[in-house]
């Protein structure tokens, strides 16, 4: 073997070490390999494929007779490696890198299809197409024999991720379907198509997404291809580095240089530059600073995020810039980093990007010992540091151990917003007082901005342009009077059973209002632990309030969505609700609402009717119009529409498609991972699927998105902005204006109400303030500002040491019962309640599941090492108690939630109702797998239908 082919076999270590297993090559090296070599890697592959992968790599590399090599390609051939074979036979690995996305959906997926596919029937079929080696074949019906479907299915998987079968993704997707797998989980594997082929109503809030999940395809600035001229940095290519690729060069902006000077000699630094100036370019640069730093110490980098489809993204962006040199990238994040040894890939890296509540998690496991360990932290989206954000608790723990008496070395700091925000402040002085909190929340004694190269900043960055469209309300709104009716005689009914307007002191509550909303959910939860001697009659009037309040939230929603989009989404709404209401329990009073609405539907059509000819809501005609304008004027608009609601979302969408004015669009959606109203939102492949076609194609020209887009996304030719009832804070603003940043971008602010143009002209005034206070402590004499920071740190400090102190609150003790929210009806003792990882509670009651029906899951995905299998019902009154999951090795798992109960004690009879599990005053027992096990085997045969 020649020294440049040596070279090569370096260069493309990963793809084979992630491909082979040496086990079914070792025979065929025999001649070159030591026996003592070949026991060594096998006893290695044992503990780890890759590793011993890796093993028999560095072995080979130190073989010195030339014919190796040949005998090695041999090898490959004759075990069936031939996607391996060829790739080093041309030195083009650009095929099995084309599987890294397949490859990183099965991971993802896997627990969930391990549950439903039947691998010796699947193993066959790729046997056959020549994607399984017959080794693993024979291997994965033996595992299934002895150890059963599930390890079957997951041994078979874990050969597919180390597939060097090009085409394997179709064929197991065809495998999937000719094996009858169930259409869930199909679907599954056809969540993200790429290149043809598979891979992987209240207002949304998805800023704090944990794990957690979910939205950034990085700032056109900000990403590997800056496409300017100026300021580039070199993007790796799409196949893996040859010799002749040198690792990549960053070239940064004057700006850009301007930003990063200060942290290069240590100092904790907040960077503030507008959206798509290039912060992640300018964090790249400071990180390579760091680690080549000779200081004879381990440099560690840890980079922070708030949502895991940001973590993902600057994942990729580290790993692709600084492996070629040979640092160790580690991403954690999302259900990936639930199975993982964190404290021992943590240890191995050199750079980990992670979400912040993971690190906050391994903080207090033990995985990770202390902050110390780490060199340098950088905070994306540093704005976030306050209150009981993660980033302030990590924070918090770091300022206690920086204020201690022996302090260790901790950790440089460095904070990235587009905006450090003001907070509620009316004036710079109040304004200077926000920042330097958050300042002293981060040590930070630096705020850089661009102050030298204000010129070639503004060069790149494009501002778009602001426009207010105030817009009247429907003149005649029949549907909203039809709809009101009906709620004022659900209200009667249910004023027949109990006093409701006593429940509450929220007044001023008009049909169709936030206001009203919350009255509504406040009576309901006064409702749910109202006590009559009559147990029977409690049972009775709880359940008829219960579904008297949800018919009344139902009809408000649709109040809210008729005021923002058609009449005819907001008849679907309630369709929908009350067909699911005929398919759940169905009693007399919940077939009377029906029939009410039933009843109306008549009128409610006519609305329609008229609506389609002559009263369309002067809002989507505002909206028509600036569409239909501005791809008149330029075809190529590409738009992003924010919306309040997912309901509002998917209503626009459909109206959209339906409106024959706009059949030149292509409209699509993106919402958050979270689960909102029993509803959960799309997935992680699902929301990088939508955004990689909306940045990279033209299948997709409008995106109509909730707040899970305002922070990060990335779209440079985005050149349309459009807030439909949609207004935050001064962060926020600057956050969703900055999704525009073509030359010519605009941005609308559509909306009925007064209140909210006057909101976002305050808006514009505290980012006038914002930039004030930043040029005044900018100015500011050092000792004076480092000074207003201690003394910040101290108060905190302070407080924090007074909560320890201060007694903790007692957990009552006492025996207490779980009934059901709706009915009444008991269904578990807290004593039998058990809690897994601090935050899932299962039941552990051989009789439980005589009180609860199920029915099969929508969506059975996995998370925290849970496997969804089923939703849990009361058999009552067929009320959401939650899922029946797999765990570890225990199946049939119920996993309640307790927004659906009320808690009960047992000695006084008081009722109360819990919002999070983490609210509740009494105590629970820690999850025990031998003891759930044997509950678990003894009522197996009663529950096997589950």
């Amino acid at each position: 073997m020649t020294a440049e082919q040596k070279n090569n076999l370096r260069q493309f270590k990963q793809y084979i070490t992630n491909s082979l297993y040496p086990s079914h090559v070792l025979d065929h090296m025999r001649e070159w390999i030591s026996r003592e070599d070949v026991e060594q890697i096998k006893s290695e592959e044992k503990r780890g494929v890759t590793a011993g992968a890796e093993m028999f790599f560095e072995c080979l590399l130190k073989l010195e007779d030339s014919a190796w090599f040949t005998g090695f390609l041999d090898g490959l051939h004759a075990s069936g490696y031939t996607g391996l074979e060829v790739a080093i036979k041309d030195w083009d690995f650009s095929k099995i890198e084309s599987l890294a996305d397949d490859r990183k959906l099965l991971e993802r997926i896997a627990p969930s299809l391990s549950q439903n596919i039947k691998p010796e029937e699947i193993a066959l079929f790729l046997r056959k197409d020549n994607c399984l080696l017959n080794v693993q074949n024979e291997e994965i019906c033996k595992i299934t024999e002895q150890r059963g479907n599930t390890a079957g299915a997951l041994y078979l998987l874990e050969c597919l991720l180390r597939s060097d079968k090009e085409n394997w993704p179709t064929i197991f997707r065809m495998a999937l379907e000719e094996t009858n797998c169930p259409v869930d989980t199909i679907k599954l594997w056809s969540h993200e198509p790429e290149n043809g082929k598979s891979s992987s109503e209240a207002p949304e809030n998805e800023e704090n997404e944990c794990g957690s999940i979910e939205m950034c395809f990085q700032e056109d600035g900000e990403s590997m291809d800056m496409s300017a001229a100026d300021g580039a940095v070199s993007r790796l290519p799409d196949e893996p580095p040859g010799m002749d690729v040198e690792p990549p060069v960053l070239h940064l902006r004057e700006y850009q240089k301007e930003l990063a000077q200060p942290t290069f000699g240590g100092a904790n630094t907040i960077i503030c530059a507008p959206t798509g100036s290039g912060k992640t370019i300018v964090a790249l640069e400071i990180t390579e600073r760091h680690l080549k730093q000779n200081s004879g110490s381990k440099k560690m980098v840890v980079f922070l995020t708030t949502k895991v489809p940001v973590c993902e993204q600057q994942y990729q962006l580290f790993k692709k810039h600084f492996e070629p040199s040979g640092y160790n990238v580690v991403g954690l994040y999302g259900e990936t980093a639930d199975a993982t040894p964190r404290g021992k890939l943590i240890e191995k890296s050199d750079i980990v990007v992670l979400t912040a509540q993971i690190l906050v998690n391994c903080l207090d496991d033990g995985s990770i010992p202390s902050l110390s360990v780490f060199t340098l932290l950088i905070f994306d989206e540093c704005h976030n540091t306050a209150r009981r954000h993660p980033y302030n608790v990590m924070m918090s723990r770091y300022l206690d151990i920086r204020l201690g008496r022996c302090a260790p070395t901790l950790p440089q700091v460095v904070g990235l917003t587009a905006s450090v925000g003001v907070g509620s402040a009316k004036n710079v002085t109040e304004a200077i007082s926000y920042i330097c909190h958050i300042c002293a929340n981060l040590d930070v004694t630096i705020i850089s901005t661009v102050q030298k190269n204000v010129a070639e900043l503004e060069h790149f960055i494009y501002r778009p342009k602001k426009y207010f469209e105030q817009v009247h309300k429907r003149v005649n709104d029949h549907f909203k009077d039809d709809i009101s009716e009906i709620m004022a005689k659900v209200e009667g009914m249910a004023r027949k059973i109990h006093p409701i307007d006593e429940l509450s002191n929220i007044k001023n509550r008009e049909h169709g209002t936030q206001k009203y909303e919350q009255w509504i959910v406040d009576v309901q939860k006064r409702c749910r632990t109202l006590q009559l001697k009559d147990k029977n009659e409690e049972s009775r009037l709880c359940r008829s309030l219960f579904s008297l309040t949800e018919v009344l939230r139902k009809y408000n929603d649709a109040l809210i969505i008729n005021e923002d989009a058609r009449t005819k989404d907001a008849v679907a709404y309630l369709e929908k609700f009350f067909n699911d209401i005929k398919n759940a329990g169905f009693d007399a009073l919940e077939q009377q609402l029906t029939k009410m609405f039933e009843d109306k539907k008549q009128k409610l059509n006519k609305c329609m009717q008229e609506e389609a000819e002559q009263n369309e809501n002067p809002k989507l005609e505002s909206l028509t119009f600036i569409l239909t304008e501005e791809y008149r004027i330029n075809p190529q608009t590409r738009t992003l529409l924010f919306v309040k609601t997912r309901a509002l979302a998917n209503a626009l969408k459909t109206w959209i498609e339906e409106t024959e004015v706009l059949q030149f669009l292509k409209p699509d959606i993106l919402i958050g991972r979270g689960k909102r109203d029993q509803k959960t939102g799309m997935t992680l492949p699902s929301q990088e699927s939508v955004l990689k076609t909306f940045k990279e194609k033209d299948d997709i020209n409008i995106l109509i998105a909730t707040s899970v887009a305002d922070e990060g996304i990335d779209i440079a030719s985005c050149n349309l902005v459009l807030l439909y009832e949609y207004v935050g804070n001064v962060i926020k603003m600057i956050q969703v204006r900055g999704r525009g940043r073509a030359q010519g971008s605009k941005c609308y602010l559509i909306t009925s109400k007064v209140e909210l143009i006057e909101k976002e002209r305050i808006n514009l005034l505290h980012e006038e303030l914002m930039n004030e206070a930043i040029q005044k402590l900018q100015e500011m004499d050092q000792k004076k500002f480092l000074q207003m920071i201690h003394e910040d740190q101290q108060k905190e400090k302070a407080a924090r040491d007074f909560e320890k102190v201060k007694p903790q609150r007692q957990l009552q003790q006492g025996s207490r019962i779980l009934r059901c929210g709706k009915c009444k009806v008991f269904a578990c003792n807290i004593d039998d309640i058990r809690v897994i990882q601090g935050s899932h509670h299962v039941v552990k009651d051989e009789t439980f599941p005589e009180r609860y029906e199920t029915k099969p899951h929508g969506k059975p995905v996995s998370y925290d090492g849970f496997c969804k299998k089923s939703k849990l019902f009361c058999k009552q009154c067929m009320h959401d108690w939650g899922i029946i999951a797999s765990y570890a090795t225990l199946d049939n798992l119920p996993v309640i939630k307790i927004e659906s109960f009320v808690v009960e004690n047992s000695s006084n009879k008081e009722q109360r109702c819990f919002r999070k599990w983490r609210d509740v005053d009494f105590a629970m027992k820690e999850f025990s797998v031998v003891e759930m096990s044997k509950n678990n085997e003894d009522h197996t045969g009663a529950d096997g239908m589950i």
